[in-house]
């Protein structure tokens, strides 16, 4: 890989501003000063440094996001601000949402800049669970349990069988295992109730780590991924 393309690559600066770095002699490779950008050089064996400090590699990245209200799933938008803005520190590597929380939801969002861990978490042949927590307007019964368990029917078709569980009268636990727009509110309208507040709180067997803030992020770990093929 060219030196300045790994350099813009890992959020050192624009091409522009690396080529200003490499003619002010502030760039190392293997403790030696270099000044030009089409140096090739290999991220997991040379030691690159910039004003003395490592730069060092990411190629995937994946990381968990504890989503507030008021972001959507989106890369850029003009109009609102995108989960994206939330992680500024890995940003340049080009990171998108697995999948999408609406803007008004909140809750557990992976968020990745490799195409085939999106594919294997989002594809609907995969059939992974996603559970909310759902505050409704009007209390939960065995028949919305029961209606859940065989399949709710939309406008648009019969869902999969889905698990509704009590938690008490106005909070309950929702398990999907397909994701139609708007599914889980569209759902609580089919048997005449209404979402009041929508969280992701599970993916397959991963949770949404309970230490971050509204907001916060955190890389996965071997044990996330682990549960994640639950």
């Amino acid at each position: 890989m060219r030196l300045d393309k790994f350099l813009a690559n890992m959020g050192v600066g624009t091409r522009s501003e690396v080529k200003q770095l490499l003619k002010k002699g502030a760039v190392k490779v293997n403790q030696n000063k270099v000044k030009s950008p089409k140096l090739h050089v290999n991220p997991n064996s040379d030691e690159i440094m910039v004003n003395d400090e490592v730069v060092s590699y990411i190629d995937k990245v994946y990381i968990m996001l504890n989503k507030p209200k008021g972001y959507i799933s989106a890369t850029e938008d003009e109009l609102h601000p995108t989960i994206i803005d939330l992680i500024p520190e890995y940003a340049h590597l080009n990171i998108f949402p697995v999948g999408r929380l609406d803007k008004d939801t909140e809750g557990l969002l992976l968020v990745t800049n490799d195409g085939q861990f999106n594919h294997e978490v989002m594809n609907p042949n995969k059939h992974v669970s996603k559970t909310y927590e759902v505050y409704s307007k009007h209390p939960i019964t065995q028949f919305d349990i029961d209606e859940f368990k065989s399949g709710i029917e939309l406008s648009d078709g019969k869902l999969k069988p889905a698990i509704l569980k009590k938690v008490d009268d106005y909070v309950s636990h929702v398990t999907i295992y397909e994701g139609k727009y708007h599914q889980v509110k569209r759902m609580f309208h089919s048997i005449e109730n209404e979402v009041l507040e929508l969280k992701r709180i599970k993916i397959a067997e991963l949770e949404l780590d309970h230490n971050l803030d509204l907001g916060s992020y955190r890389l996965l770990t071997q044990l996330d991924f682990d549960n994640l093929k639950n």
